[in-house]
């Protein structure tokens, strides 16, 4: 039932934090699309990594990480307020670059597709 709890929670997780991203006014976060890809929380939920990406390429993921990171309590601090818990979980974002990868694969996928008619 722990595993159970640990997933829910890491979409809660995951739903609020994206909303709170968009609400940030850091330029480094602000004018970037960015996809909170995942979150991994440990079974006693003490502790979350959030992996963003951005539709601009790992270089400007990385950068709203630094943005995120610099924000990092003021998200703890609203994520626990919108979920009710007791404990506000350690957040650590990391830059994650699956969405341009998928886009890569998406443009082939369609040239294929093209050379093909």
């Amino acid at each position: 039932m722990a595993g159970y709890r640990a997933d829910r929670m890491s979409e809660d997780i995951k739903r609020e934090i994206a909303s709170i991203v968009r609400e940030l006014k850091d330029p480094r976060v602000s004018g970037k699309m960015l996809t909170v890809v995942h979150v991994d929380v440990t079974h006693d939920l003490s502790y979350a990594k959030v992996y963003v990406s951005a539709l601009d390429g790992l270089e400007s993921a990385k950068e709203a990480v630094k943005g995120l990171s610099a924000a990092t309590g003021l998200i703890r601090r609203e994520v626990t307020n919108r979920l009710h818990l007791r404990v506000a979980p350690e957040i650590k974002f990391i830059a994650d670059d699956s969405v341009e990868h998928s886009f890569e694969i998406f443009k082939k996928l369609e040239k294929s597709n093209r050379n093909d008619d």
